[in-house]
């Protein structure tokens, strides 16, 4: 078990299932939520997760390009972040 973490950023118009679709996505793809954070800010859905992508076998790219996939039928922005590069970036 290799252990990879990514920031998860979803948003968009609220709708039902939002949770239920981009967390089974996941766990179709035997990654495991570390942490999670939402919500609806004057009618706007607005997520983080904390996710481990280690297990992932279509890794950070192919992960990805699924959650853009799903955000194009659910009309949400879904945005990927290797939780590396947010930390370096936000290194004092």
């Amino acid at each position: 078990m290799k252990n990879e973490r990514v920031f998860l950023v979803v948003m968009g118009g609220d709708q039902k299932g939002i949770i239920a679709r981009v967390s089974g996505l996941l766990f179709e793809q035997d990654c495991n939520i570390v942490d999670v954070q939402q919500k609806v800010m004057d009618g706007t859905f607005v997520m983080t997760m904390l996710v481990d992508i280690g297990d992932s076998k279509l890794g950070p790219s192919g992960l990805r390009g699924a959650l853009e996939q799903l955000g194009e039928r659910l009309g949400l922005t879904i945005m990927l972040h290797s939780e590396a590069v947010i930390k370096a970036m936000h290194r004092v």
